[in-house]
C-alpha cells in the first residue's frame, strides 16, 4: 500500500509538467524565445547565397579568359593575373565557423576583392580588342558575369541586413535574455566591412552603350 502512491503520482506529475509546458511555450515564443534561432537560420542562409554567387562567378572566369585570351593572348600578365585571383579566391576554407572568426572573415572578403580587381583589369584590357568585343561568345559570357556581378551585391546586402538583425538580438532585450541563459554558444556574426570601393564590381561594357 505505501508503494501505489508513489507509482500513481508519476503519471499524474507528468501530464501536469506536459500541460505546463504547452501552456508555456506561446508565452516563450512571445517573448523573444524563437528570435535568436530564427534570426541565425535567416543569416545562414543568407551567407550560402552569397557563396553560391561567388562561386556561380568563379566558374564563368575559365571560359572568359580562354576566349580573351584567343584574341589578345599577348596579355599574359593580365590573363594569369585573373587565373591567379580565381585560384586564391577558390582555395580559401569556407566552413559555419567562418562566419564568428574575423580573420577567417577577413581572408575571404580579401580573396574575393582580390578577384574583383583583376576582372576589372581584364576588362579595361579588353577594350583594346575591338573584335573581341564583337565576339558572340564574349558577349554572351560578359552577360552572364554582369548578372552574376548584380546577384552578388544584392546577396551581400542581403546577408548584412540578416547579420545586422541577428546580432542585434544578441545584445537587445528582451532576447538578449535567452542569450545569456540559453543560447549561451551563440556568438556575433562577422560581416562585410571592407571599403565599398574595394568591393565595387567590375565596370562591364558590352559594347551596345552609347559610349561604346
Amino acid at each position: 500500500m505505501s508503494i501505489a502512491k508513489p507509482l500513481a503520482a508519476t503519471p499524474v506529475r507528468g501530464h501536469l509538467s506536459l500541460l505546463v509546458l504547452c501552456l508555456m511555450l506561446p508565452l516563450l515564443s512571445a517573448c523573444g524565445f524563437n528570435t535568436i534561432p530564427t534570426r541565425e537560420e535567416q543569416a545562414k542562409a543568407a551567407w550560402s547565397e552569397v557563396l553560391n554567387q561567388y562561386q556561380r562567378r568563379a566558374d564563368l572566369i575559365p571560359n572568359l579568359v580562354e576566349t580573351v585570351k584567343g584574341y589578345a593572348a599577348q596579355e599574359r600578365e593580365v590573363l594569369e593575373g585573373v587565373v591567379e585571383a580565381r585560384a586564391k579566391a577558390t582555395q580559401v576554407q569556407v566552413s559555419p565557423d567562418m562566419l564568428t572568426d574575423p580573420e577567417a572573415f577577413k581572408a575571404f572578403q580579401e580573396s574575393q576583392a582580390g578577384l574583383s580587381g583583376a576582372l576589372s583589369r581584364l576588362l579595361a584590357v579588353v577594350e583594346n580588342y575591338p573584335d573581341l568585343k564583337s565576339s558572340q561568345n564574349f558577349l554572351a559570357l560578359q552577360a552572364q558575369l554582369e548578372g552574376t556581378e548584380n546577384r552578388i551585391a544584392v546577396a551581400r546586402r542581403d546577408y548584412i541586413e540578416a547579420v545586422r538583425l541577428y546580432n542585434t538580438s544578441l545584445k537587445t532585450l528582451p532576447s538578449m535574455l535567452w542569450a545569456m541563459f540559453w543560447f549561451t554558444g551563440n556568438e556575433p556574426y562577422e560581416t562585410f566591412t571592407i571599403s565599398e570601393e574595394k568591393m565595387d564590381v567590375p565596370s562591364v561594357n558590352f559594347g551596345t552603350s552609347s559610349g561604346g
